[in-house]
């Protein structure tokens, strides 16, 4: 079945408008007609499965058939990715939205081949990309996606700290994941609720970054003995914590 995005401002009615460039891709590239089934989701956990009532050459109209709230699950992660070249970067925002990620939090680092920080224009261009990820698989919950920033204005700003921070590094006493999870949770008695990683960009961290997020409570994570590209590291982590939370929290 087609998806389609509305804010969670526009949907609150039993009847729904798409326009602009939703209504294209319904009317024009799909060729969508009165009495077709789509899926409309908020990207705040809504998915609204709907019947196309009534369209023109520049609005589809719904009616909403159905109402489905879907959790977002135990725990909220946030990306940390170092500044990466406009498509690749563009890769991670999409990956990670297909793989839960609650936030994205673009950091210009030292070793950063594009220098951005502070141009809000990507961060809507990456917004946009997250929007056709949630349409293209299904995902029902939109990733906030944060302006550039610095590596220290943002450990300064951010509030509250999460309750846990791994750093993806070659550091030398960097450890898989789940041992780091396990003490966690003997502590804890129970899985943090908030946990942060970082990836770096395609030069990774400097000495003195891994040092700043390691002296704010962070944890070096090793992804095994291969170097990867800064991409492919953040899928790894995204895809192993998923794995470690949905494990723990006994998903299925």
């Amino acid at each position: 079945m087609h998806r389609f995005y509305l804010p969670e401002a526009d949907n609150q009615g039993p009847e729904l408008v798409l326009s602009g460039s939703e209504a294209r891709h319904a009317l024009s590239v799909l060729r969508l007609r009165k009495g077709a089934s789509v899926i409309v989701l908020d990207g705040r956990g809504h998915e609204l499965h709907c019947e196309l009532t009534e369209h023109d050459r520049r609005v589809a109209r719904l009616r909403v058939v159905q109402r489905i709230a879907l959790d977002r699950g135990p725990v909220r992660i946030t990306l940390v990715q170092g500044i990466l070249k406009n498509r690749t970067m563009e890769i991670v925002v999409q990956k990670a939205t297909e793989l839960g990620a609650e936030a994205i939090v673009p950091i210009q680092c030292d070793r950063s081949v594009s220098q951005i920080e502070g141009e809000d224009s990507k961060a809507r261009k990456w917004s946009l990309t997250a929007v056709e990820a949630i349409k293209q698989c299904g995902q029902t919950w939109l990733p906030r996606i944060e302006p550039p920033t610095g590596l220290e204005t943002y450990l300064a700003q951010r509030n509250p700290t999460p309750d846990l921070v791994l750093l993806a590094s070659l550091h030398e006493g960097a450890r898989h994941p789940r041992p780091i999870i396990e003490a966690y949770a003997a502590r804890q008695g129970g899985i943090p609720r908030s946990v942060e990683v970082w990836v770096g960009p395609e030069g990774d961290f400097t000495p003195a970054e891994i040092e700043a997020v390691i002296g704010r409570g962070g944890h070096a994570i090793s992804l095994g003995p291969l170097v990867l590209r800064a991409e492919t590291a953040a899928l790894y982590c995204l895809s192993v914590l998923a794995y470690e939370f949905q494990l723990r929290a006994g998903g299925s």
